[in-house]
């Protein structure tokens, strides 16, 4: 995709919209609720939006929705999209291009993941404070744009730690249990093997996911400022494997939405 595609699609946003966010939330499967919180003011098909993929997994409704939340100015994705659906990196980041042609400034991501932590259980949230990459296709490979970016962006404080620092102090607060670890970023659509959990965990991961990497990246590469959490919805720890279902998780998202909700609406609040 080039630069003038993301210059175009932000173009036909903002002929949409009556408000100039500064915050984008990229919401993972089963985390959608989020949105009742906002109060909004537009709501937008991707199939409406020229040049934006369609999510193809359950539990991503697809809209992109502007509004206030927390009393800030937001635009939010319900759904995202993922290279296991066969999209190349490209179109997977897509929208966190035009967020920054939008004028967004931080992003919020949230995703399910499997945990590996043997002090994890389903349900906990954990704040993502590194990742591992693990994704056969790097977001970034090609010729790049200056205008979008540098050749060789720093990944050393990928994770902006106010902002974690802000989450973290807020659920100590209300008493939430908010684990902190290591996301490792892999291609999917399988479930782990019980070998490769105990792989990622040698590594020194702490949950496991299928997408928030590449977006984090191309985000970074734009020197968005960027927090990251995870819903735990399975377990990759030895004698706690068990079979899983894509509707299961979507199911432990459901459950643990509320206080996420929660904690983003507090982080939010932090940002200017």
């Amino acid at each position: 995709m080039s630069y003038e595609s993301f210059e175009a699609c932000a173009a036909f946003l903002r002929t949409k919209i009556t408000v100039a966010p500064k915050i984008g939330i990229i919401l993972g499967s089963g985390l959608g609720g989020l949105v009742k919180e906002v109060e909004i003011t537009e709501k937008i098909s991707y199939t409406e939006i020229p040049n934006f993929p369609v999510s193809t997994v359950e539990g991503h409704s697809g809209y992109l929705i502007f509004g206030r939340l927390a009393g800030k100015e937001v635009m939010v994705m319900q759904g995202r999209f993922h290279y296991y659906e066969g999209y190349d990196m490209d179109k997977v980041t897509f929208p966190v291009r035009v967020m920054k042609f939008m004028g967004i400034e931080n992003l919020l991501v949230s995703n399910a993941a499997g945990g590996m932590n043997p002090d994890m259980e389903v349900g906990d949230l954990m704040l993502i404070t590194d990742h591992i990459n693990l994704q056969p296709e790097h977001p970034l490979r090609g010729k790049n744009d200056t205008r979008l970016g540098v050749r060789f962006p720093d990944m050393s404080k990928t994770y902006d730690k106010t902002l974690c620092d802000t989450a973290i102090q807020v659920a100590k607060n209300n008493n939430i249990k908010l684990l902190t670890g290591v996301y490792v970023g892999v291609q999917g659509p399988t479930f782990e093997t019980p070998a490769e959990y105990k792989m990622f965990r040698i590594l020194g991961g702490d949950a496991v996911g299928m997408s928030t990497v590449p977006e984090i990246i191309v985000a970074r590469h734009m020197n968005m400022r960027c927090f990251a959490m995870s819903v735990i919805t399975d377990l990759g720890v030895e004698g706690k494997i068990v079979e899983i279902t894509h509707e299961e998780v979507v199911k432990a998202a459901h459950e643990a939405e509320k206080v996420m909700t929660f904690l983003f609406k507090e982080v939010i609040k932090y940002l200017d």
